[in-house]
């Protein structure tokens, strides 16, 4: 019997994480049945596999207002419970527990929800946890505060509640996203492993065009959550002009080329208000570049390319970022980056900061635009700094390869044993 498994993840980021591993265990297991039920958002990052046929979205699905984000505001919790979430989470969790009835296996990638829903499928489980890590409180730059003093009381930053569910006996995987998480853990009695963080695979990218040699080259990240990541794309390129128009007018900023690969959102259409408010005009787009836009006002020339991440990640020699996953993804290729948080309701200065400890201080946290220009302009005065900088991104991410990895892993501890015990 080929057999079924049942994905659960809650965000972006998580399923894009997740989508990886599917593509590897696929790969693997042709006949397998995926299904994927994305708890937050419409799991827009399995579109183009579910149309290939590789797996199949299914359950209720349901944009919030927070973005999933409602654990760090009450107005975002308020607007998401006014959304119908208890509802749609209801929902949710029926259709697990009507799944977990035939005893197939659900891999759970995220956090506490879909680690929770999966131990209440009542079938045996596995578990991706992807967004914490103990780099958080156990280093620099800055300080996690009074979090920081919990997380070492405890010896971990997961919780006792989730790992009481990682170390439950039908808990058959327990993945992290590196090894000083995961002796963190082994020591609460959790069997885990960090055999690989699959945000890293599939970013090989291609070679700098030629029409572009010659530009300094930055990344621009906004995030994918509407409508903060275009609040985020504004922030940024209004600080990105405090650089380029600092006197005594650098040469830096003579030829000076801006990436802003995106999701599906925001679109090249959201894009056009924004750009015509802060002065931009339409631009040819340079060959071999991908890019679906082109705009420019003054020295700088925007590209904008849905999809375009693997492609021009590489090839950013700084970025700016407001995102959580791409941020990491980026650092992890060795480009460092500056951020400037907003209100939320996901990019806030407290998420800005535990993204900076998480990485080493790859990722610099700027508090105005000023700062940033001042920052960006050391940057690229200074090689030998963006170098250090990337290696220590880098060593945070991890290589590439933890797709393959986890899908073998999953193979053996979910799928091979229900297909025995059935």
């Amino acid at each position: 019997m080929p057999g079924r498994l049942l994905v659960l993840s809650n965000g972006h980021g998580e399923d894009l994480i997740a989508l990886r591993v599917l593509l590897a265990l696929h790969q693997r297991c042709p006949q397998l049945e995926l299904a994927v039920l994305p708890l937050v958002g419409e799991g827009s990052a399995f579109a183009a596999a579910e149309q290939a046929g590789v797996l199949r979205r299914i359950g209720p699905r349901r944009q919030l207002p927070s973005g999933g984000f409602s654990n760090q505001s009450l107005t975002g919790l308020l607007r998401d419970l006014a959304a119908g979430v208890v509802g749609l989470s209801w929902h949710q969790w029926r259709l697990v527990r009507r799944w977990g009835r035939h005893g197939d296996p659900v891999l759970a990638v995220g956090d506490l929800l879909p680690l929770l829903l999966a131990w209440g499928s009542g079938a045996p489980y596995g578990f991706i946890g992807t967004p914490k890590s103990d780099y958080t409180w156990r280093s620099g730059p800055g300080s996690a505060g009074v979090a920081a003093v919990y997380h070492r009381l405890k010896g971990s930053e997961w919780d006792p509640w989730e790992w009481a569910l990682m170390g439950r006996a039908r808990c058959r995987l327990v993945a992290l996203r590196d090894g000083l998480t995961a002796r963190g853990l082994q020591r609460h009695g959790v069997r885990s492993l960090a055999p690989g963080n699959p945000m890293m695979d599939g970013l090989e990218g291609v070679p700098l065009p030629a029409a572009l040699v010659g530009h300094r080259r930055l990344v621009l990240l906004g995030g994918s959550r509407m409508p903060e990541a275009l609040g985020n794309l504004e922030r940024l390129l209004l600080a990105l002009d405090a650089w380029v128009l600092q006197p005594p007018g650098e040469p830096d900023a003579a030829r000076l080329l801006v990436l802003a690969p995106t999701g599906s959102r925001p679109s090249p259409d959201d894009w056009l208000p924004l750009l015509r408010r802060l002065g931009y005009a339409p631009a040819a787009i340079p060959d071999g570049t991908g890019a679906q836009a082109a705009w420019s006002r003054g020295p700088v020339l925007l590209l904008i390319g849905s999809g375009g991440f693997g492609r021009w990640a590489s090839w950013g020699e700084v970025g700016l970022a407001a995102a959580g996953t791409a941020t990491e993804q980026l650092v992890g290729l060795g480009v460092p980056c500056l951020s400037l948080p907003r209100p939320g309701p996901q990019f806030k200065v407290g998420f800005a900061q535990r993204q900076s400890r998480l990485l080493g201080g790859a990722v610099g946290v700027c508090r105005s635009a000023s700062e940033l220009a001042d920052r960006l302009e050391l940057l690229l005065r200074e090689p030998s700094l963006r170098r250090a900088l990337g290696r220590m991104g880098r060593r945070r991410m991890g290589r590439a390869g933890g797709s393959a990895a986890l899908a073998e892993l999953v193979q053996q501890r979910l799928v091979d044993a229900a297909t025995a015990a059935g």
